[in-house]
Parts: C-alpha cells; structure tokens; sequence
C-alpha cells in the first residue's frame, strides 16, 4: 500500500479507514447548554411578564420551550449518524451508524464491486456475495464517483 495517495481516507500500517460524516455546527452538548440558556432567558422574560399580570404569556413559553425542544432533540439524535469502511487485509467493513442504531456489513475484498446506484451523482453501491450496502450519503454528491474511484483503488492494491 505504499506509494498509494488517498484523499478522503486515512492509512495506517495496512489499514485503510473511510469516515464519512454529517457536517455537525453543534454537538449534542453544545446544543444541550445552547437549550438549557434559552429556556432560561425565554422563561425568565414570561416570569416578569407575569408578574406584571400578563397570565398567558407563561403557557405559550413553555410551549414554545417543548417545540424548541423536540426539534433539538430530533438534531441531537442524528448529529452523530456516520458511515466508516474499513479495508483490512482481505476484509472491507462497513458500518452505518444512524441514530444510534448501528449496522455492520463484511464482504471479502476480493468479490466487492463499487458503483453508483444509478449515475455519477447517486449513491455508492458496494456489493458481494448477495448483498449490498449504499454508502456517501453525507458526502456531495460531486465528489461521490472520486470516492467510489479511490476505493475502487484501494481494494485493487491491498
């Protein structure tokens, strides 16, 4: 494997790792505190709007609260999904992590086949032995078929 340049991959010794990704602005934990500080400032401005006898103001901040909440929630929960193909000796291992949820796939290096699902800008299909698994799903699509091609490549040298 030496000699081989790869740009979206990462080598080490006669490993090779793919990790693919969501493009995340926010951790869980970031987003968490960023929750935690707007219920804070949202409740405590409903708190004095209270006090000041407007009664209907404090119902509709914590509804907005359980919104803001539920859509944070729903971030937090896919801010971690990812796709890592690894080529170790004869093995190419690919895991799908989505939502938590983790899904593996092992194929024997020498019976893979990589290809787009459909065209250049679609998903990457890599298959053998009766089974198939799409991956690239947060990557642009333009640069799918390079990805496809460096793997291609990589399985060719190992």
């Amino acid at each position: 494997m030496t000699g081989l340049v790869f740009r979206f991959a990462t080598v080490s010794g006669q490993r090779i790792d793919w990790r693919l990704v969501r493009n995340c602005s926010v951790t869980p934990v970031q987003l968490g505190w960023m929750y935690l500080s707007l219920c804070v400032v949202s409740l405590g401005i409903a708190t004095c709007f209270w006090i000041l006898g407007a009664r209907l103001v404090m119902p509709f901040a914590w509804l907005e609260m359980v919104a803001v909440g539920i859509a944070f929630a729903m971030y937090g929960r896919h801010a971690a999904d990812g796709e890592r193909i690894s080529l170790q000796g004869s093995r190419l291992v690919v895991e799908l992590e989505t939502a938590g949820k983790l899904e593996r796939a092992e194929f024997d290096r020498s019976w893979v086949r990589v290809e787009p699902k459909s065209g250049d800008r679609s998903l990457i299909m890599l298959s053998a032995q009766g089974r198939t698994v799409a991956v690239g799903r947060f990557m642009r699509p333009e640069l799918r078929p390079a990805l496809a091609s460096e793997i291609r490549m990589a399985l060719r040298a190992a």
